[in-house]
């Protein structure tokens, strides 16, 4: 009968039957890892360390179940879900390309087969609903639920003489897969696993990620075994086999390789091959299953027990250790008082720098605004600058006369640009001296930086435009130009052609009276037209111009608020610092008078307390077989 309580030996070897459930309570009662743990668990509770006890706690219940879990676990496409096939001789988890394993799916024991998913909150917690499904549908009705997000694990339940002790084998996704919810899943389920099986094929070493993967595993469960797969297709598997081994050493894992081929196992189930069998290395597969975990469930117990309870334990040593060597320190040689010196010593230090940085960080303030206020108003007179150049080009052939609307708002249009894409610089620019004012405070702090300092209504809108007097040319004023132009060339082209006999009017001094005055009209619209052109120059520089006066005024004031605001921030937070240094010379000057009564009280105390734990320690050592690591203490 085994220790445990939970699986014991028939009298045909190699053939295992589950004990009574009331007797197993009783064996598992009398165990003497449930007194270390239940030790281990008032220690964390009165160490203030609910969280550690309730683990505890947690793991506690799970040792008392009377099942035998075994995770099989690895990263993607290993051939888990096969191997687990091939153990039970059965295709319970559904295999191939298109076909992946979502959920930890539990493989136990049952007189009929049956399939059930289970929704929950957590693998961990007690399931809300469990749904019985056809278990040659369980694979879809699987893949088909991965949206929902409540599924968190599926049962199967098959008649297999393996499985009849108590043992579950649990499959559960590949750990490293883009699903983080997967990866989550199978480290939840590792959390009530009594041993592991860890599959890695036999087509590649063991990689860095997998050794990572057993190490954690083994920080949870020591029970681990590593099956190597797939060694059917893999030509040099002995040659990796021996390779995975020196790897284990070297990484100091402590655990039996096995190589198997779930392919060459199924074939010989069909074909009742023995020899075939022999080959895949399942019967040694099996052997450990048997050996190492169902007879041997207490030793794992002990083992998980162990390594539970060590990893609490430290947590708690550490304070305990750390406070015992501070208080030491400060006792040894009297030097408590020489601790209070140096510490007054370093917050007058502290204050000291605070100053000079102080005088620092008000003229970096002064030098980086003054250097923004001259590169503000330059970036402002260059683009008024292409403002106007823009204007003079436009109006060299336009008439102001057609096209003053359009013009007006264009300009508009191109001083609003200008305007925010100035202020847009001046407040990033500042949001950059802020910052390099803070580097000068030798603290580090949420609030180092002011939250608003930049006006939002300091700019205001420039007066309308004028628009300039623009000269009409009415025809009646076209008419008498013409009369005027053409009464020259009447005149010049009669008296001309009066010398050949001709009367002063007459055909050819008409036509070069009309030639004149078209002229003449024609050089009087240009003069007017010239003349409208330069007033709209004339109107839109004054306009550029009172609005560069006004908004460089208000860029200006805006700098002026912008400094004043970190001005004074900066000037508070200084003097805030300040006072801190100086409550904290206080307080080391009130640390002087410190209880030394008290002290020593505390430190018996702990002293104490580290007593207990270590020799709760020494207790975990015995119960893992001395194989728990050394705290680092004496007792």
């Amino acid at each position: 009968m085994l220790s445990t309580g939970r699986h014991r030996p028939s009298s045909v070897p190699g053939t295992f039957t589950r004990t009574g459930f009331t007797g197993t309570l009783c064996r598992v009662m009398s165990a003497p890892w449930l007194d270390v743990l239940d030790d281990t668990i008032r220690a964390c509770a009165a160490h203030n360390r609910p969280d550690l006890a309730e683990r505890l706690r947690e793991k506690r219940a799970r040792q008392l179940d009377p099942k035998l879990r075994v995770l099989v676990i690895g990263e993607p496409g290993q051939g888990k879900s096969q191997l687990v096939n091939a153990m039970v001789n059965a295709p319970v988890c559904p295999v191939g390309d298109d076909a992946t394993t979502t959920v930890p799916t539990f493989v136990q024991h049952a007189e009929t087969p049956s399939a059930a998913l289970v929704r929950g909150a957590s693998i961990a917690n007690t399931p809300t609903e469990r749904i019985p499904v056809p278990i040659d549908q369980l694979a879809s009705r699987v893949s088909a639920d991965q949206g929902g997000g409540d599924l968190v694990r599926a049962e199967i339940g098959i008649p297999r003489a393996l499985l009849d002790s108590g043992l579950v084998l649990i499959d559960t996704p590949g750990v490293g897969d883009l699903r983080p919810a997967h990866t989550a899943s199978t480290f939840a389920a590792l959390l009530q696993a009594d041993a592991v099986l860890m599959v890695s094929d036999a087509t590649a070493e063991l990689t860095g990620s997998e050794l990572e993967l057993l190490k954690r595993v083994m920080t949870s469960c020591p029970n681990v075994t590593v099956v190597l797969t797939k060694i059917d297709i893999a030509v040099q598997w002995r040659r990796v086999v021996e390779r995975n081994r020196a790897h284990l050493a070297r990484a100091g894992v402590a655990a039996k390789l096995i190589p198997v081929s779930a392919a060459l196992r199924l074939r010989a189930a069909k074909t009742g091959d023995k020899a075939l069998n022999a080959e895949s290395g399942f019967p040694e597969l099996l052997a450990c299953v048997r050996q190492d975990i169902v007879a041997a469930a207490d030793v794992l117990a002990r083992r998980t027990v162990a390594v539970t309870a060590a990893s609490a334990i430290k947590q708690l040593v550490t304070p305990v250790r750390e406070e015992l060597t501070a208080r030491g320190s400060r006792a040894a040689g009297g030097k408590g008082a020489e601790d209070t010196i140096a510490t007054l010593n370093e917050a007058q230090r502290r204050i000291d720098e605070l100053r000079r940085r102080s005088a620092r960080w008000q003229t970096v303030l002064a030098d980086e605004m003054a250097d923004l206020v001259s590169d503000i108003e330059y970036d402002l007179r260059d683009r008024t600058r292409k403002i106007m150049r823009e204007v003079d080009k436009t109006f060299e052939t336009a008439d102001p006369a057609l096209g003053w609307d359009k013009f007006e708002s264009w300009l508009e249009d191109s001083l609003t640009e200008a305007a925010t894409t100035n202020f847009a610089w001046l407040l990033d620019r500042s949001e950059w001296v802020a910052e390099k004012v803070a580097k000068s405070f030798p603290v580090v702090r949420d609030d180092l930086l002011p939250g608003s300092i930049f006006p939002d209504d300091v700019l205001d809108r420039v007066s309308p435009m004028e628009k300039p007097v623009i000269e009409k040319f009415s025809v009646v004023q076209k008419a008498f130009t013409g009369l005027k132009g053409s009464y020259g060339g009447v005149l010049m082209f009669g008296l001309a052609t009066s010398l050949a006999g001709m009367p002063l009017i007459n055909a050819i001094s008409l036509g070069a009276g009309a030639l004149f005055g078209g002229k003449s009209i024609i050089d009087e619209s240009d003069q007017r037209l010239r003349r409208r052109q330069a007033a709209a120059k004339s109107a839109a520089a004054r306009h550029v111009d009172d609005f560069f006066i006004k908004f460089s005024k208000d860029c200006r004031d805006a700098a002026r608020h912008i400094q004043r605001s970190l001005r004074n921030h900066f000037s508070t937070l200084a003097e805030e610092l300040q006072e801190t240094l100086l409550e904290s010379a206080r307080s080391a000057r009130r640390a002087v008078q410190d209880d030394n009564s008290e002290r020593e009280r505390r430190s018996l105390e702990a002293k104490r307390e580290l007593d207990h734990l270590v020799a709760l320690y020494q207790r975990v050592q015995a119960l893992a077989g001395g194989q728990a690591p050394p705290l680092g203490i004496s007792a």
